[in-house]
């Protein structure tokens, strides 16, 4: 089981960098990820390489209203985001970190959940731009990574996800036992790559753009 994108057209392919935003990857943010923080340089490098490839960057925020009124279950899960603390849209945390920030005229999709593609326009810009393959990458893996890649697949995109690209952080013993970042990073590839899409390293990519 499993498939591959064996060869990647840049006409035809966007990389989704996936909320990596101040507070999540800042180091003392209110949703700290220090993998997610860790890993920036070799995004930073993969969305040059996209770039100068030709290969469309479209990037997503994960944000609320300052009134909650968008939280939904949020506020029951995260308290930073109940509290008004993180990912209050307008604000500092709120903004793509500067050492991957958006290019002049990039596209920035605001999001309320997990998912890239949940009550966003993100697939009517994909399809307007003639895109059938998408790279995602950012922060979590397990998470907002994770959804929007499904969301891809299950919209018949060809999805790779780029394991190096992406970051999480520890989990917590909440009745099932703790794990660390890397641990939890590897489980939500493995599932990825079993039912999902086509996992794949940042040099393994860049390898099968042609």
């Amino acid at each position: 089981m499993g498939y591959r994108v064996s060869a990647v057209d840049p006409a035809r392919t966007a990389l989704i960098v996936v909320d990596v935003q101040n507070d999540f990857v800042a180091p003392g943010a209110p949703l700290e990820s220090a993998a997610g923080y860790a890993m920036l340089p070799t995004l930073g490098a993969l969305i040059d390489f996209c770039r100068k490839a030709g290969i469309l960057v479209v990037y997503t925020a994960h944000v609320h209203r300052p009134d909650g009124s968008d939280m939904g279950r949020y506020k029951d899960l995260y308290p930073p985001i109940a509290d008004g603390s993180a990912l209050v849209d307008g604000t500092p945390g709120g903004d793509i970190h500067p050492a991957v920030a958006p290019a002049p005229g990039e596209i920035v999709v605001k999001k309320h959940r997990y998912s890239g593609f949940f009550g966003t326009d993100l697939e009517i810009l994909l399809r307007g731009r003639g895109i059938t393959t998408v790279a995602v990458t950012g922060v979590t893996t397990e998470d907002c990574v994770h959804a929007t890649a499904r969301d891809a697949m299950f919209r018949d995109f060809w999805t790779l996800v780029v394991a190096d690209a992406c970051g999480t952080y520890d989990h917590p013993d909440l009745g099932w036992g703790a794990m660390t970042a890397d641990e939890v990073h590897r489980a939500a590839l493995v599932v990825l790559a079993q039912s999902t899409a086509d996992v794949v390293t940042a040099e393994q990519f860049t390898a099968r753009v042609g």
